[in-house]
């Protein structure tokens, strides 16, 4: 029987990815699955292009404005990134999102 994992994201410590954006890791299973919040100050934009080249990307907008290079999505957007696509992850009023990457198929 597996056990339930219980976190306070406010209890991880922020992690600075890129100036202005911070990635707090929630959670990683054994298969390659993952979990975090990313939260991205007004005006930061990740340096280069995000790719999926191979596991997609779940984004849940939790609070704030994010955009993705192409259009913005609002508090309480989900967004698919497919295995293949790419995009710049930013934002001009800030954001905090939850992102999730499945298992890694063999």
């Amino acid at each position: 029987m597996s056990s339930i994992i219980w976190i306070n994201a406010q209890d991880v410590v922020a992690q600075q990815i890129f100036q202005g954006i911070c990635v707090r890791p929630l959670w990683q299973g054994e298969d390659g699955a993952k979990a975090m919040v990313v939260e991205i100050a007004p005006g930061a934009q990740w340096e280069g292009i995000d790719s999926h080249d191979a596991v997609p990307e779940e984004i849940f907008v939790v609070s704030g404005t994010f955009n993705d290079g192409t259009r913005n999505y609002p508090s309480g957007s989900f967004i698919h990134h497919p295995v293949g696509s790419s995009h710049i992850p930013q934002s001009s009023t800030g954001c905090t999102l939850f992102l999730f990457y499945p298992a890694v198929c063999a």
